[in-house]
């Protein structure tokens, strides 16, 4: 029995009000041969349809469709491209480039030694400055970065989760020093520490006094910089490693689930909070699974966070989500191909309602992207939204017998691995008392016995061995292997970089006031101790010019370094 008709037309109903009360993009709404399209598609009226109460309207608990009754009509997806190479000038005219060329936001890709917490003059950056993102000292850097770019006036997302929190410090500092309000700046910090214990091993300390300084970081951001989210947790990564879509979905959410409950165990509003916490997922080559997955996170965390949680205000309950097409699926062999897949990729995302994309370029498989390869990446993206017609109706595949199917789907497996997460934190607190909470419980001791890892391993194992039996057949490299496309152009960066980096970091640390710096850890280490916030000490450290890698050490000192556990 379906639900009543009576009922899906009072959804309608409400869906409509809410959609003529919206504002709207000054756009034309018609398909490429001129017929009107409307805004969403629903049952017929009169019709019953089973099950339809999961799948409702846009804007509409449980947000299966989307977050907003207007869907893109109302604002298209952000185009925020991923950026980031040799030292901070090099980088800040790449940003440049795109913001002109249509980009809508800025997203930082950091170097190898920044990412570690490490300094540029450390003897294990050595080789590495500069060559997987921008390599980031100090605050000076930071403003470098972005000189020109009134930070004010963009959103700017930073991907790095171990050293964040400073990092995240110097650019309220950069902020500070273009005179712009940190109150008015909006973006999101990656942070989640979760998933480098999982997935990317980005870690550097032990992952209890890591927490603490995330939770440190959700109260100042609450107070100070109420536009800007702090938390963004990555499936990305998780997907990169060689998980399985429902894995991605799954371990993702429970780590939001964990950082719900840091907040909650700090006292902080729910309602408050979460609207800050958003999320970034992988966009694979499995077309339909991908737009299923996406469909799935937005009705999940929207139960969870009323039904677990106590959310009441929409916000809250909304999932908010950016996208980044596949690094793993691009492949060396006739690079040309991976402008296909990241264009398949990307369309996923945006049937799949992304709030923000970043598309891959061509040639990352071999190297940083050139000029001419993000070019294209960018361009990707346009097309999609100004000629295809995907911006003109929300969820156009919403009550697709197989999208649906994949959707439930989707959705039940990722609940079996939850209740797996579960036992785990009641077999880590068998007295029911949870330090945090009980899934943050299952989660630790997920990390702690190797379980995360061990089940992404094997997810992995498996689509190799397909793989290479040719079960699953991969254009190029296992198939239609001939090709007449000659070698790429690649961006190569200079050895010289580093050298100028280290070079400017010793003249910076001889020039700074090493009394107001020393004050300034010092006073952060004494906060780490007392239990008080950090952030305020750590911003003072970082206005006396004090380096990454002198506040990182610091912390190692006091907090010690984490050890992943063997696993066979």
């Amino acid at each position: 029995m379906g639900i009543d008709a009576d009922a899906i037309e009072e959804g309608r109903r409400r869906w409509q009000a809410r959609y003529d009360g919206a504002r709207k993009r000054d756009a034309d709404f018609t398909t490429l041969s001129g017929d009107p399209v409307e805004p969403v598609y629903g049952p017929r009226p009169g019709d019953t349809y089973e099950g339809f109460e999961r799948i409702g309207w846009p804007g509409e608990y449980p947000y299966t469709r989307g977050l907003h009754a207007t869907g893109y009509r109302g604002r298209t997806w952000t185009i925020r491209q991923f950026a980031g190479f040799g030292n901070a000038q090099q980088t800040n005219e790449r940003y440049k480039m795109i913001l002109a060329n249509g980009g809508g936001g800025l997203s930082v890709a950091f170097d190898m030694p920044t990412l570690m917490g490490r300094d540029s003059d450390e003897e294990k950056a050595l080789g590495e400055v500069g060559h997987c993102g921008v390599a980031i000292d100090s605050a000076a850097d930071m403003e470098v970065l972005f000189a020109g770019i009134p930070l004010g006036d963009v959103t700017t997302s930073m991907t790095i989760s171990g050293p964040a929190v400073p990092v995240f410090c110097m650019y309220l500092v950069a902020a500070e020093r273009q005179g712009v309000d940190p109150a008015l700046l909006n973006g999101t910090l990656q942070t989640d520490i979760f998933k480098e214990y999982i997935a990317q091993k980005e870690w550097l300390f032990q992952p209890e006094p890591h927490l603490r300084l995330i939770g440190d970081l959700m109260e100042h951001c609450a107070a100070e910089i109420p536009a800007y989210k702090p938390l963004s947790v990555s499936g990305y990564h998780i997907r990169e490693a060689g998980s399985t879509a429902a894995q991605e979905l799954a371990y993702t959410l429970a780590d939001g689930f964990g950082y719900v409950e840091l907040g909650l165990s700090r006292g902080l509003d729910v309602d408050a909070f979460a609207p800050g916490l958003s999320f970034f997922f992988d966009a694979h080559l499995d077309f339909f699974e991908e737009i299923a997955k996406f469909r799935a996170a937005r009705r999940i965390w929207a139960r969870w966070m009323r039904d677990e949680y106590g959310a009441q205000s929409d916000k809250a309950q909304w999932l908010r989500f950016h996208t980044q097409t596949a690094g793993v699926s691009l492949t060396a062999q006739q690079p040309y191909n991976n402008v296909v897949r990241t264009a398949v990729e990307a369309l996923a995302a945006v049937l799949g309602g992304t709030n923000s994309l970043h598309t891959n370029a061509l040639d990352e498989t071999l190297a940083l992207p050139s000029e001419q390869a993000a070019e294209i990446a960018l361009r990707t993206q346009q097309v999609l939204m100004e000629e295809t017609g995907v911006a003109n109706v929300a969820d156009p595949l919403g009550g697709s017998w197989y999208v649906e199917q994949l959707t439930d789907r989707i959705e039940a497996d990722a609940e079996k691995i939850f209740e797996q997460i579960r036992e785990r934190g009641r077999r880590a607190h068998p007295d029911g008392v949870h330090p945090i909470g009980p899934i943050t419980s299952g989660i630790l001791r997920g990390i702690e016995d190797g379980w995360f890892t061990g089940e992404i391993a094997e997810s992995a194992f498996q689509y190799q061995r397909s793989v290479e039996k040719g079960d699953k057949r991969v254009v190029g490299v296992n198939c239609l292997e001939g090709s007449v496309t000659g070698d790429l152009e690649i961006l190569r960066v200079s050895h010289e970089v580093e050298r100028d980096q280290v070079r400017e970091l010793g003249e910076r640390k001889a020039a700074r006031d090493e009394a107001k710096v020393r004050a300034g850890l010092e006073a952060m280490l004494a906060a780490a101790r007392d239990g008080s916030n950090m952030i305020g000490p750590m911003l003072d450290a970082v206005r006396a010019e004090a380096s990454l890698g002198e506040i990182c050490g610091v912390l190692r000192e006091e907090w010690g370094t984490y050890t992943e556990p063997p696993g066979f």
